[in-house]
């Protein structure tokens, strides 16, 4: 399948082949439809007066205005700026003006909250905006503007323009903007797309949120180019997906641990279809092992994958390969998806495999780099690879086995310790739902290991059963020295556990 060179083009060969669309709130929308809409409100972001390279902000739930929104301003090289709708002033001030932000398309309000409010208080601290435009009559009335092809077509956009500005998830620090092209977004949806077999014959629960590339690229723009269609969850909620997914049974399940979690503790997942699901993709992070096991019960037919990609990646890079066992899909990560390349580093330059070292990687959807006061902090090493920050190694068998980021690992009396890898361990008791490590100060060891756990309320175990399953199975100075049980722990927009705030919690006494 070759690859088109802009979103406009994908979407006209997507209409072009008759391929599916979307279903919304109860409404169909055939991309004929959804291309008519772009084509209009393309002209009359032009009739405003942008034009190529200018940025504009769309903060909405997963809906069909926000993709009318996307694919009209990407036809005439408008760069989206896609905030999380979970962003508040000190964010959306921070974001909209290091980006250099036009125009605003927004939801008016959201569960008692007045977007329109707080922008009306915000316009002193956001000077480059031009126009606010709200998900209301404001809205109807430019999506009735006649289309204008002259004038659309004389706009030319192409692979290495930009298409979409998405910031980093902040589970570390202030979040960057990592600037994606067209190019760099369909060249990953297709390569995902081809390495799971979607095709027209596909339906899937959109619940990623789009502002993320787990919504816009692997879901949204791989269902596109595979002519796989769509139903849009506004924003994720089991017993909302669930309803949804027992009137129109999916063929595919996408979404972090937490997501899969949730659905299948819900009493309702059991009214599914299973059968019908062929294959559930895990991003984020390799599949927890109770969870996997609760995954194979409840959906004997499908397939399991891991799906590991970054902002900076623009979507998949690394995936499960096909027909994978279960031992390949509970340890490693997968392998580099095509047209992706890998290198795995440690202080000495690549190591073999194995070894320890920092995932690097070259080609497919890696971004050509950040964009406002991060353009000067790009993310490459001095021969243009990616630094991802993520620690890991490869395998006998070519499978990367990932071991967290870089900062996540602490040193434990003088030892380095790897969250990721005793998280794993003790996910695999059963009725743990989520667990995160990081590591706190200690006077005597420098640092020692602290473990929040979700646990299931019926059989969760004890922090003594923790550390013992931990003294079978790890070395000594792996060893958790604080076990944490809480009810939920704070998560980012895209639903990863938010370990900044953990570790200031800790720093704070908490």
């Amino acid at each position: 399948m070759s690859v088109p060179t802009s979103l406009p083009a994908a979407l006209a060969r997507a209409v072009h082949a008759g391929h599916g669309g979307y279903l919304d709130r109860g409404a169909d929308h055939l991309l004929a439809d959804v291309e008519a809409a772009s084509c209009r409100l393309a002209t009359a972001f032009l009739d405003m007066g942008l034009k190529p390279g200018d940025r504009l902000a769309l903060i909405a739930l997963n809906q069909i205005e926000w993709l009318q929104v996307f694919f009209a301003a990407t036809r005439i090289g408008v760069v989206v700026v896609a905030p999380s709708v979970r962003y508040r002033r000190a964010e959306l001030e921070y974001m909209l003006n290091d980006s250099a932000v036009a125009a605003v398309v927004s939801l008016a309000e959201l569960d008692g909250f007045s977007y329109r409010e707080l922008f009306d208080e915000m316009k002193p601290s956001l000077p480059r905006v031009e126009r606010f435009i709200y998900l209301d009559d404001d809205f109807r009335r430019l999506l009735a503007t006649p289309a204008d092809p002259a004038r659309l077509s004389a706009v030319a956009v192409g692979a290495d323009d930009l298409a979409m500005v998405i910031y980093t998830s902040g589970t570390t620090g202030r979040p960057k903007g990592a600037g994606l092209t067209h190019g760099s977004l369909l060249r990953s949806a297709a390569a995902q797309a081809a390495h799971t077999g979607m095709s027209p014959a596909d339906h899937l629960k959109v619940a990623m949120p789009f502002n993320h590339v787990g919504g816009i690229t692997c879901s949204i723009l791989a269902a596109l180019l595979s002519g796989a269609s769509c139903e849009l969850v506004p924003v994720f909620k089991a017993d909302t997906v669930i309803e949804m997914a027992v009137r129109r049974p999916p063929t595919m399940l996408t979404g972090v641990p937490t997501m899969l979690t949730l659905l299948l503790m819900n009493p309702g997942f059991a009214g599914i279809e299973a059968g019908r699901v062929r294959l559930v993709i895990v991003g984020g992070s390799n599949v927890e092992p109770s969870l996997l096991a609760r995954l194979h019960a409840a959906l004997p037919n499908a397939a399991m994958m891991n799906l590991y990609g970054l902002s900076e990646t623009s979507g998949a890079i690394v995936m499960t390969p096909e027909n994978a066992t279960a031992e390949q899909v509970l340890g490693p990560i997968g392998r580099p998806l095509p047209g992706a390349s890998l290198r795995i580093v440690g202080p000495d330059g690549e190591v073999a495999a194995g070894e320890i070292g920092e995932l690097r990687f070259m080609g497919l959807g890696v971004i050509p780099g950040y964009v406002g006061a991060a353009a000067g902090d790009q993310p490459f090493d001095a021969d243009g690879w990616l630094r991802t920050g993520d620690l890991g190694y490869r395998d006998g068998d070519g499978l990367i086995h990932l071991m967290g980021r870089a900062k996540e690992m602490y040193i434990q009396g003088g030892y380095n310790v790897y969250p990721a890898e005793v998280e794993n361990l003790i996910a695999r008791l059963p009725g743990i739902v989520t667990v995160a490590g990081i590591g706190v100060p200690d006077p005597v060891l420098g640092e020692v290991g602290r473990y929040y756990i979700v646990s299931r309320e019926d059989g969760a175990p004890t922090a003594e059963a923790v550390l013992d399953h931990c003294r079978r199975n790890l070395a000594d100075y792996k060893l958790p020295r604080q076990i944490v049980f809480r009810r939920e722990l704070p998560l980012t927009p895209a639903g990863k556990v938010q370990k900044s705030l953990l570790r200031e919690e800790a720093l704070n006494g908490g």
